[in-house]
């Protein structure tokens, strides 16, 4: 009876009418223009799509590879690692066009916009953390190594600092040039541009997701003890609010403040969960299995990837607008170009879609979506 009383009001519909043997018809839904679709690899791509500004997507895969695609959807050019490992971490763009990932084969990678190796940093163990450029060209990541580096442009090591736990969380840059990751040792580490730590919060939980940062300059990231944290700049707890979550899910926020993340709402009721700037859950909806893709903040609604096999577009309130087909599940967070044309991998398919009536710009929020921006430079501003 827990479980019934914890429900959503949908999804407690549902269960109600399928417990008496009726199940309701539900109303179709506009569906979003499937542009194109390219096969990227034989395996699972769990790596987001990045967005060059000249409309180039970057997408790396499981076997090694990292596609440059035209807007079109035709490849324009495929590097290749060497190494047929699973390249996790999402790429991110510099200024100077310049491609930064890591890989599983323990190796950084930089490459040119035109597909060329400009360079490679060898550290201990897998690279998943996807990096962070900072407005210098810093380029931060963490390893499974322990460690967390800093290197400059050419590919040089500013500094390493020893965490001594794996970093799979992707950094964040704050205004200031504060760099906030979390690491498997429980704890979110706030350090300076040199390398200093500058805080600690300790959470009772690890931390595999990546922080997002706030107008006002708070921390939000989730951790396994199924919370949602909320911290000051200066690194005291906000508020936290108890998703019961074991979800990867990173989270994003919209032009209102609002966060939104994946979890497991109550004794495995999962859902989309929508957090007030002030601690406050606004609603969730019961989903099959739990969502590590984050959400996608645009203007007025939000896109979530959702079990099977769909991604659906949700206004403020809560009202389902649209829906997207994909041949299977979507594995990794959605991004949205300069036009509003949403660009999701789901398994081992890179997919374009228009939403119906046209695309519709981001939400005017320092982090709407996974990695703060279609470049995925995982900071704030740009």
């Amino acid at each position: 009876m827990n479980l019934l009383r914890n429900c959503p009001a949908r999804l407690l519909v549902l269960i109600l009418w399928g417990l008496a043997g009726k199940v309701p018809a539900q109303p179709s839904l506009p569906e979003a223009t499937n542009l194109w679709v390219l096969k990227l690899s034989d395996h699972v791509c769990s790596s987001s799509p990045a967005l060059a500004p000249d409309g180039t997507i970057y997408q790396a895969t499981f076997d090694g590879t990292l596609l440059a695609v035209y807007p079109q959807g035709k490849l324009r050019w495929t590097f290749n690692t060497g190494a047929e490992t699973d390249i996790k971490s999402s790429p991110a763009i510099a200024d100077d066009g310049t491609i930064y990932f890591g890989s599983r084969n323990r190796k950084f990678y930089a490459v040119s916009p035109e597909g060329k190796l400009k360079w490679t940093f060898l550290t201990g163990a897998w690279v998943d953390s996807s990096p962070a450029i900072a407005q210098d060209g810093t380029i931060y990541f963490g390893g499974w190594d322990g460690n967390f580096y800093a290197l400059d442009p050419a590919g040089r090591q500013k500094w390493k600092f020893t965490v001594g736990a794996v970093v799979v969380s992707s950094p964040a840059i704050g205004a200031d040039g504060t760099i906030y990751f979390g690491a498997l040792d429980q704890k979110l580490y706030a350090l300076r541009p040199d390398g200093s730590v500058k805080w600690t919060f300790a959470a009772p939980g690890e931390i595999t997701s990546s922080p997002a940062i706030g107008a006002d300059g708070a921390i939000y990231f989730t951790a396994l003890d199924g919370n949602l944290y909320a911290l000051e700049p200066a690194g005291g707890e906000r508020w936290h609010f108890h998703s019961g979550g074991v979800t990867e899910c990173s989270p994003v926020l919209d032009e209102h403040g609002n966060i939104y993340v994946a979890g497991d709402c109550s004794e495995g009721v999962y859902g989309e969960m929508v957090v007030s700037h002030d601690g406050h859950g606004r609603s969730a909806s019961g989903l099959a299995c739990l969502v590590d893709g984050s959400a996608l903040a645009v203007t007025g609604r939000v896109y979530w990837a959702r079990p099977w096999r769909t991604l659906q577009a949700f206004h403020a309130d809560g009202e389902c607008l649209w829906e997207a087909g994909t041949a299977a599940n979507v594995s990794s967070s959605p991004v949205a170009g300069a036009d509003g044309t949403v660009y999701v991998t789901a398994q081992n398919v890179l997919y374009a879609f228009e939403p119906p009536g046209g695309g519709v710009p981001l939400a005017r929020s320092p982090w709407p979506m996974f990695r703060a921006n279609p470049r995925h430079t995982g900071r704030v501003g740009n």
